[in-house]
Formats: structure tokens, C-alpha cells, sequence
């Protein structure tokens, strides 16, 4: 029989979740909106690549700034900020397709400056989780969030196909302007949320205030060791931008069956949360979380392999269980590891690698795409990610051993 995970029971992180949960499907159907709509403006698959590359730039620009500010602002009021700049740059999609004279320098453009919001909003958001339910459910907070993303992430993109077919392109931006309504009436529901600050020290965004969450997690291997496996896993595995391709020229499918084959990770994903959130304890963290990320490049060269839409459909579900186990389990690893004074720019760091990974990978699967083909692309992205994998293992053999029962190594030494 299922039970109510632990973190649903606390008010303020169940108002935000389910807040996240509507806003993300609208996200994830703007996500593969897009890739079809500059599908649509042109067959070159370097253009799709470009998204990777306007999202990713203003990540590396903006993030490190942006888990300062998470750490000295009031990360609720930050989020207020952020969520609307994104509507708007949704809505903004929305009108230039419905005058009919939108071009993709607009749609980078657009999706550049959304990525500014997501700088920001991002080490926020994080930030907070851990101040809205108390530690030992931390884990379980975590599978909550991986469920609500991917629960977005099903929805989103199976009625992005359903909309583009029988609405048009336009509705799919507009949905997404309003589904951010949900996380900011659920902001306002919650109520002032308490913070700590770093002790001693006057709280202020600054290069120096930066520097030393860069320092933290470079004394800190775990999390270190996480960061980068991320980032190179994803790197090489990330092929979602070839997916219009895919579906239109390998699988020879129509726009329905490409919004199902965009949520196709994300039913995998969910399915690999709920067995999670039912886990009171997680053991042996460091070895499962390597091992979800081999099956993640497996299940990555299969589906480069594939010419049919229901194995296309399964190797896809593999993935995402995968990507899910990995994302939960180094999600609590690093909240765990870090003191609440310093997690925003510890989650500004990490989300330089966690966009960075797959935004440039992006990139580089439309132009491996460009010269040898999409199939090719996304086989040599699963090998890269198995290769990425044994160095990791190898290079901090700390990971492997890691249990999950760790003492908290608090803080930065002062300077």
C-alpha cells in the first residue's frame, strides 16, 4: 500500500510542488514546442543546436551571480522575480508566432533571455527546498521534486504534439506564460520562509562571496566528483534536440507521436521516483548512482540504434528511469554536503554543470548530426557517457565507496 512520502505532510513544500508541477509541464511544452517550431523554419539540425547554445551562455555568465544573491536574498522573493520574467518571455513567443513574422534569431533571443531567469531562479529554488522541510526528509523531498519535474515533463511534451496538431504553434507559448502563475500564487500561499546566513560574516553578493563556494565544493569530493559526471554524461548523452529529427526522418512519425516520444523519459523517470519516495533509506548511494548513470549510456546507444517507434519508446524509458536515480541521488548528496549559508552558489556552480552538460551537448549532437547524422550522433553520446563513467570511477574511488551515512563536513574554512 503507498503512503503519503514525509515531505507532502509539510504545508509550504507541498504548496510549491504542486505549484512546480503544473508550471514545469507548461515548460517541458514550450521545450519541444520549440525544437519542432525551428524544425519547422528550417532542416538544418546546427539551427537546433543553437537553442542549447542561447540557453547554456547566459547560464555561465549569470549562475555564479545568482547563487550569491540566493544566499543573501530571500530566495522566496527571488523566485516572485524570476518566474514572471520567464512568463513573459513565453508570452512573448506566443505573440510574435501568432503575427506570423517570428525568425529564429528572435526565438534565441528569447530563449537567452529566459535563460537569465533561470540563472537566478534556479539556485533560488534549490536553496529553498532544503528550508522547507526539515533534514531527514530532505531525500524524500528530493524524489518529490525528481516526480514533479518528470510529471511535467510527460505531460508537457504529450500535449505539445496534441496542441501543435489541433491548436497551432502559438497556444503552446501562451500555456506556458500561464502556467507560472501556479508557482507564484503557491510562493504567495507559503508565507515568509526563514533563511540562515553565514555566521560571522556581513551577508553580500560579491566576487569574494563567490570565490568561496567555488572553494567549498573544490574541498569537497563528493560533491566535486558528482558535478563533473554530470556534466560529462550529459554532455555526450544529450541527443533531445535531434528528436524532431528523429521522429520526422528515422522514424517517419507525425507531430502526435513526437510529443510522446518527447515524454517518453519522462515516464521512465516518474516510474523510477515513486519506487524511490517509497525508500525510507537509500544505501550504498555512491555505487548506485554510477551504476544509473552506465544504464543511462546503454540505454542512450540503443535508442541511436533503433528504427521503430516502440523500441524508440522503451530505449527512451530506460533512459529517463536512469537519469532519474542519478538526479536524486546526487540532488541529496549535495544538499546533504553543504551548509544552508552556502547553498545557492553551491547550486549556482552545480547548475553551470547540470545546464552546461546538456546544453552544449546540444550543440555538439547537431553538429555531429550535421556531418555524420543523427544515429550516429546519439550512439557516440552513449559511449562517451560509459567513458565518462570509468574515469570518474577511477579518478575519486571516494564515490564508490560512498554509503549515504556520511558526517556533514560543515562549512569552509576561514580565510
Amino acid at each position: 500500500m503507498l503512503k503519503v512520502p514525509p515531505a507532502l505532510k509539510h504545508r509550504s513544500f507541498r504548496l510549491l510542488w504542486l505549484g512546480l508541477m503544473i508550471s514545469i509541464a507548461g515548460t517541458q511544452m514550450q521545450v519541444w514546442a520549440l525544437f519542432w517550431h525551428i524544425r519547422t523554419l528550417t532542416d538544418q539540425p546546427i539551427a537546433l543546436g543553437g537553442v542549447g547554445l542561447a540557453r547554456i551562455l547566459p547560464v555561465i555568465v549569470f549562475s555564479l551571480w545568482g547563487g550569491a544573491l540566493a544566499d543573501v536574498a530571500n530566495r522566496r522573493q527571488v523566485l516572485f522575480i524570476t518566474q514572471s520574467a520567464m512568463a513573459l518571455t513565453a508570452a512573448a513567443l506566443a505573440v510574435l508566432t501568432w503575427i506570423g513574422h517570428i525568425q529564429l534569431w528572435q526565438i534565441y533571443i528569447l530563449t537567452a533571455l529566459s535563460a537569465v531567469a533561470v540563472s537566478f531562479d534556479g539556485p533560488a529554488r534549490q536553496a529553498l527546498v532544503p528550508n522547507l522541510v526539515p533534514t531527514h526528509d530532505l531525500p524524500n523531498a528530493f524524489s518529490m521534486m525528481s516526480i514533479a519535474f518528470q510529471t511535467g515533463a510527460i505531460v508537457g511534451p504529450a500535449l505539445s504534439g496534441l496542441v501543435i496538431a489541433y491548436w497551432g504553434q502559438p497556444y503552446t507559448y501562451l500555456i506556458n506564460a500561464i502556467s507560472f502563475l501556479a508557482v507564484i500564487l503557491a510562493l504567495i500561499g507559503m508565507g515568509p520562509v526563514h533563511q540562515q546566513v553565514h555566521p560571522g560574516r556581513d551577508a553580500q553578493v560579491s566576487l569574494t562571496a563567490i570565490g568561496e563556494g567555488v572553494r567549498f565544493i573544490w574541498r569537497h569530493p563528493i560533491i566535486l566528483s558528482t558535478m563533473i559526471l554530470d556534466f560529462f554524461a550529459t554532455f555526450f548523452s544529450s541527443a533531445n534536440t535531434l528528436m524532431p529529427i528523429v521522429a520526422r526522418d528515422v522514424l517517419r512519425v507525425g507531430a502526435v507521436e513526437y510529443g510522446w516520444l518527447s515524454a517518453a523519459q519522462s515516464v521512465g523517470a516518474v516510474a523510477a521516483a515513486m519506487v524511490l519516495s517509497q525508500v525510507n533509506t537509500i544505501r550504498r548511494q555512491g555505487l548506485l548512482f554510477l551504476g544509473s548513470v552506465v544504464l543511462f549510456g546503454v540505454a542512450t546507444i540503443v535508442f541511436g540504434m533503433v528504427r521503430y517507434f516502440d523500441a524508440a519508446m522503451l530505449a527512451l524509458i530506460v533512459v529517463g528511469a536512469a537519469d532519474s536515480v542519478s538526479t536524486i541521488i546526487r540532488n541529496t548528496i549535495r544538499q546533504l554536503q553543504t551548509p544552508d549559508y552556502i547553498r545557492g552558489r553551491m547550486t549556482s556552480v552545480n547548475q553551470i554543470f547540470f545546464m552546461g552538460g546538456p546544453q552544449l551537448g546540444e550543440v555538439e549532437a547537431g553538429a555531429a548530426a550535421q556531418l555524420f547524422g543523427a544515429p550516429f550522433a546519439i550512439i557516440s553520446g552513449g559511449v562517451g557517457c560509459l567513458l565518462a563513467v570509468a574515469w570518474i570511477a577511477h579518478r575519486w574511488p571516494q564515490l564508490r565507496a560512498y554509503n549515504g551515512d556520511e558526517p556533514v563536513r560543515a562549512g569552509v574554512p576561514a580565510d
